[in-house]
């Protein structure tokens, strides 16, 4: 018969309780062991045992019944301490339900792309070393200025910060900021700001805005800061001058967008 070997699991214990299990079972000449945690709900002669995960499982081949049969005895005489009840059946695994996902959060927000320029180049002539001390100075410099003007990191991606902002400005003032303090390391940037919609689901961001973001960056110059023009729109009233770059089509994006230089 199949014993279970309760370990500081009682009949006074209130529903809910969580504890280990060993179970021992006796077929012919073989031992079939299990272990691992065990839930406990309700409490008597009414309570019922679950598995919170699958059990470890071992199973020992005796040689004959005796020798089986002397196994169990052993194996119960060790844990003098522990209560045993039989089992008429096996103690079943407990199916959580599984959790709903959540919905994508949706967010306005101020986005800023900061990329190295000629990053690959500068590796190759510093060599992994040296490169990865300036990487670790240049991202300890894009976070410093990131928390001083309250923009959120979202992802880094290889040499490039996507970061976001409640308000374009502060981000136009962070973008020019990294700009001047990385030049002390030997590296140049460029920077793209647009304002938009994106999603947050789990680890990943998602939306066209993002995307524009990308574009802007890849279109601009060694130590330029372009911005669309909901950017410029939503900015214009402050000290922050701007000079206008054209009309540009930028890849995978729908329509042409007017992009503005950050001057100064």
């Amino acid at each position: 018969m199949s014993k279970f070997l309760r370990i500081g699991v009682h009949r006074s214990n209130v529903s809910g309780y969580t504890s280990k299990a060993w179970w021992i079972r006796r077929v012919g000449s073989t031992v079939f062991l299990k272990w691992g945690a065990v839930e406990v709900q309700g409490v008597g002669d009414g309570r019922k045992v679950h598995w919170t995960v699958p059990p470890r499982e071992k199973e020992i081949r005796c040689g004959s019944v005796q020798a089986a049969t002397d196994y169990v005895r052993n194996a119960i005489s060790r844990r003098r301490s522990h209560d045993y009840e039989p089992l008429a059946s096996g103690i079943p695994i407990r199916r959580r339900p599984a959790s709903r996902v959540a919905e994508p959060k949706q967010t306005l927000a101020a986005i800023l792309i900061v990329d190295i320029v000629q990053s690959t180049e500068k590796a190759a002539r510093l060599g992994d070393a040296r490169w990865t001390q300036v990487m670790n100075h240049y991202y300890a410099t894009v976070r410093k200025e990131l928390k001083t003007l309250r923009g959120k990191e979202v992802v880094t991606t290889g040499d490039g910060v996507l970061a976001t902002f409640a308000a374009p400005a502060p981000a136009v003032r962070c973008a020019t900021a990294i700009r001047e303090a990385v030049r002390t390391l030997g590296l140049e940037i460029r920077a793209g700001l647009h304002v938009g919609e994106y999603k947050v689901s789990g680890p990943d961001v998602v939306g066209l805005a993002l995307h524009i973001g990308s574009r802007l960056a890849a279109k601009a110059r060694a130590g330029e800061v372009l911005v669309s023009s909901a950017v410029r729109d939503l900015i214009s009233e402050s000290e922050i001058r701007f000079k206008d770059r054209g009309i540009h089509q930028l890849k995978g994006v729908p329509k042409r967008w007017r992009l503005y230089r950050v001057d100064g």
